[in-house]
Order: C-alpha cells, then sequence, then structure tokens
C-alpha cells in the first residue's frame, strides 16, 4: 500500500511524506530484479536503476545533511569526477547501495524532524535555502527520478507503476 498524503495535513507533514511515497515508490522499483538487472545500462548514456539510487542517497545526504550541517559519511564530491555519484563500483554490491539509500533517507529525516521548515542552510552552491525549499527540490528530483526507474523497469520486464498492487 502507498502513502496518502494527508489531505489536511501540516506543511510540513504534507512536503516529508510526498518526499517518502516517491522514496517508496524508488525502493520498489528494485524488488525482485537479479544484480544483473539492477546494474544493467538501460540508455545509450548508460543509465540504470541501481545508479539511479546511488545518486539519490547521494543528493539526499548532500541536500539535508550537508546544507543544514549534519555529519554523514559519504564520498566527497570530486569536481574532476562529476559523475562518480551515478556509478556503481564492481565492488558495491546491490546490498551496499541499498544501505547507503536507506542511510541518507534516516539522515535526511532527523534533519527534517529537528528543523522547522523555515530553517536556513547553506549548499554546495552558497546560496542560503530553507528547509522548505529542499523539502520541494528532494520530492522533485525523487519523483523525476522514480519516473525514469519506472521507465528502466518496465523495460526490463513489463512491471509499471508507483507502487506494488494488492
Amino acid at each position: 500500500m502507498t502513502r496518502r498524503v494527508p489531505f489536511t495535513g501540516g506543511e510540513k507533514e504534507s512536503l516529508h511524506v510526498s518526499l517518502e511515497r516517491h522514496r517508496d515508490a524508488v525502493v520498489w522499483k528494485l524488488d525482485g530484479l537479479s544484480d544483473e538487472d539492477l546494474r544493467r545500462p538501460m540508455t545509450p548514456s548508460g543509465l540504470g536503476l541501481l545508479k539511479l539510487v546511488k545518486h539519490l542517497a547521494w543528493v539526499e545526504a548532500g541536500w539535508f545533511c550537508d546544507t543544514f550541517g549534519k555529519p554523514f559519511d559519504k564520498p566527497e564530491f570530486d569536481p574532476d569526477d562529476p559523475d562518480a555519484d551515478f556509478r556503481v563500483e564492481p565492488h558495491e554490491t546491490t546490498e551496499d547501495v541499498l544501505a547507503f539509500y536507506a542511510r541518507a533517507r534516516a539522515a535526511a529525516d532527523e534533519v527534517i524532524a529537528e528543523l522547522d521548515v523555515e530553517a536556513v542552510g547553506t549548499p554546495w552552491s552558497g546560496d542560503q535555502v530553507s528547509l522548505r525549499w529542499v523539502l520541494i527540490h528532494m520530492i522533485e528530483e525523487t519523483a523525476r527520478h522514480a519516473g525514469h526507474m519506472d521507465i528502466l523497469r518496465e523495460l526490463i520486464d513489463g512491471t509499471t507503476g508507483d507502487h506494488k498492487r494488492a
């Protein structure tokens, strides 16, 4: 069953549940696939399901933790290797990538729980942003990539949708 954004919920609760819905779809898109399918490049640029999950883990940690000063153990961004967050190395297991995403989500959730939507932080760009802005941005980012994953999953085995049907 998919989560539902409350019809009359508060702003932060509604934004957080919306993000959670898309995060859940991302994880569900991997359900039941082999490691080979998860790693398979599905587009001419080499995009694949596991690569998208790794990227989402990086951006969750970056936007929520780095922006608001919460320590999180992730590789430092290397401007000489701007696509590292989309690359799954041969030594990285599916379990490693999923655990990284789960840790990033949990750390982001702590930031969301601790701060008001008006709280301001400074991301890599140097511009100040509110938690509200980061929540909206991550909803957009996660939904966009969940849509990519929907297409990739359909190409692999025909499965479509944003959540498991009962």
